[in-house]
């Protein structure tokens, strides 16, 4: 995900975020929750032969350099699974690969129904791109797999080359089984989602809406089983998500000899600046999703924590009891819109004083504010007009203004997704509750979302709550937690597919 993976945590529990938008409440997990297992088969368990070539397809993909660098290269990734899908016996025009750029092709898979289905097709989203990760600032080549001590090491093994290969897994076994489901499946494998010129998710809604046109989007770019010490504590559900944005603060100054300093320079200029917007906070917000979750966490925690959480909940709320919480950055981060400087330039020479100066300031905005709402409240808070705040796109051009677009409103839950997703979680991991979260990154669920078709989060991937590696140094991913995904997909394919 270009956001990275945020982890809820409070001072006894902890909870793990992924990616996106549904309105989930409580009263409808709870009865997802009560749904009888006493009825469902034992739950199929992949065997050493499927494990075998699940553990190759994952790690074709972590060796593939799938970056958006110069080295870095989508399409190679998506033409070494289109020749799986073909060996497979898949036809030419059911994988289609395709894009706006030579080396960002996307792979889109479809499965067809048994004869003519009126029910309209479920598709799984996923990116095969990558962040760039340095050999020099890790342990192990990141673009090596890599199986030590229980875990598998690389470059998207928790984001989300893991997820990718479990579903390529899932759709080449239920073919290989001849499996045909009441409605057709679709896989979609896309390009720099992690940032680039050519978001394939965003190109296929807008170029090829036929090809990916679905009831509902499954993106595993998204929740997730949180661990503690390995016992489960939650499974997350993405249920909205913040917009994320980025924004260009730039100082000009007519600078000088440095042996004449003033304080007036353009890097004093954008440090003051700087320094303003880490000491102020956005407004504190509750929507539907979050308030539902600090309910429900209120109910686990105890002492001050948990009176400080229903104290949020009252109506109107107790702003001191908000202004503790949010001592916790993942508390806060649910409370409000936040911005950090991300990025730092200045200066031309080491003898003169600096007559530019510019930071990348990244934020995530909380649902119901646009853009173009906290640049110009950036403008507010900064209150210099010797400064400029301006957009930047995510494929880096810059403008004076910013879009206007909020967040979508999470659609209402579809049982057909959380029945089962529920139940098949309950049978891998029994007693785990199910709960609705928001992201406060992005996904690609945006494009869906907005082109009107529903899109929920949910990776099926169990981490230790302390080892959230996402976009970071020596990325892991436990080998079991591999396993479990591929036995998730497979049973939810099916339920999803219908027997």
């Amino acid at each position: 995900m270009r956001a990275s993976v945020i982890r809820l945590k409070s001072y006894n529990a902890h909870m793990r975020l992924k990616h996106f938008p549904l309105r989930l409440t409580a009263s409808v997990f709870v009865s997802c929750l009560g749904l009888s297992l006493l009825a469902q088969d034992s739950l199929p368990v992949a065997s050493p032969a499927d494990r075998a070539e699940a553990r190759e397809i994952f790690k074709q993909l972590i060796e593939i350099n799938t970056t958006d660098t110069p080295g870095g290269n989508v399409t190679t990734a998506a033409v070494a699974i289109q020749k799986r899908f073909f060996d497979a016996g898949f036809s030419t025009e059911d994988v289609r690969l395709l894009g706006p750029d030579p080396r960002k092709q996307n792979l889109v898979v479809r499965m067809r129904a048994a004869g003519r289905s009126t029910e309209k097709p479920v598709l799984f989203l996923c990116h095969i791109d990558v962040v760039q990760a340095l050999r020099t600032d890790w342990h192990t080549d990141p673009f090596e797999f890599v199986e030590k001590d229980g875990y598998y090491y690389g470059r998207g093994t928790q984001d989300m080359k893991d997820s990718d290969a479990a579903l390529v897994f899932t759709f080449l076994r239920l073919h290989r089984e001849g499996y045909k489901p009441h409605r057709d499946l679709i896989l979609a494998l896309t390009a720099d989602e992690e940032g680039g010129k050519f978001n394939g998710a965003d190109w296929l809604v807008r170029q090829h809406r036929d090809l990916v046109d679905a009831a509902f989007v499954i993106n595993p770019d998204a929740g997730g089983v949180e661990l503690d010490h390995g016992h489960t504590i939650v499974a997350d559900v993405e249920a909205t998500e913040k917009v994320y944005s980025d924004f260009q603060i730039t100082a000009v100054n007519r600078g000088g000899h440095s042996s004449l300093p003033r304080p007036d320079n353009a890097i004093y200029e954008l440090t003051t600046a700087l320094n303003k917007l880490a000491a102020y906070s956005f407004p504190f917000e509750l929507n539907e999703v979050t308030r539902n979750y600090f309910e429900n966490l209120s109910k686990r925690e105890t002492g001050q924590t948990a009176t400080d959480m229903r104290a949020i909940l009252a109506s109107p709320p107790d702003l001191s009891a908000a202004a503790r919480l949010s001592a916790e950055p993942s508390f806060n981060s649910n409370f409000r819109t936040t911005c950090v400087a991300t990025r730092l330039s200045g200066g031309h020479a080491n003898n003169a004083l600096p007559q530019t100066a510019q930071a990348n300031v990244n934020c995530r905005i909380f649902p119901g504010h646009s853009p173009e709402e906290i640049r110009k409240q950036l403008i507010a808070v900064f209150a210099d007009p010797q400064l400029t705040v301006k957009y930047v796109s995510d494929a880096g051009v810059v403008a004076d203004t910013a879009p206007e677009r909020k967040a979508i409103a999470p659609p209402a839950p579809i049982k057909e997704v959380f029945d089962p997703l529920t139940r098949i979680t309950q049978e891998i991991w029994p007693g785990t509750p199910v709960t609705p979260v928001m992201e406060n990154g992005a996904s690609d669920s945006i494009y869906f979302a907005q082109a009107g078709i529903p899109s929920y989060g949910y990776s099926a991937i169990a981490l230790e709550r302390d080892d959230d590696r996402a976009h970071g140094q020596d990325e892991r991913l436990p080998v079991d937690s591999y396993w479990k995904s591929l036995d998730f997909f497979y049973a939810f394919a099916k339920e999803l597919g219908g027997q």
